[in-house]
């Protein structure tokens, strides 16, 4: 049985998320260029931690993941220009955001905890 991963599926929600907002600027907002911008960041989140969990060492681990973080700010500066440019509210804007948020600080502090591991384990070797 697998073993149940927080961040593997914060990301996956979040990714559902984050394609129904893009069916809404497509839809509603009739805004087809910022939306596939977010789309591709925003889903890209989970598949790079998905590559990572099956990282063949921890440097490749740490990689995938880096890719990840990144991402998930990219993810923040789009959602925030759809904010300033007033194509999702205020009001959507807090909860995905708050959501990318809550997805980098978790992916942050497991890349320091991997790193400190490598650094202290090479260190001591």
């Amino acid at each position: 049985m697998a073993k149940y991963n927080i961040l593997q599926e914060k990301a996956f929600a979040f990714a559902i998320r984050i394609v129904n907002l893009y069916k809404y600027l497509c839809e509603e907002k009739k805004e087809f260029v910022l939306s596939k911008q977010v789309v591709r960041s925003g889903t890209s989140i989970g598949a790079n931690i998905e590559e990572c969990i099956g990282g063949q060492s921890d440097k490749d681990f740490i990689a995938k993941l880096s890719i990840a973080y990144k991402e998930a700010r990219e993810t923040r500066y789009w959602l925030k220009l759809l904010l300033a440019t007033n194509y999702i509210s205020q009001e959507q804007a807090n909860s995905v955001l708050q959501d990318a948020e809550e997805l980098c600080k978790i992916m942050a502090k497991i890349l320091l905890t991997v790193k400190n591991k490598l650094n202290s384990s090479s260190f001591n070797s």
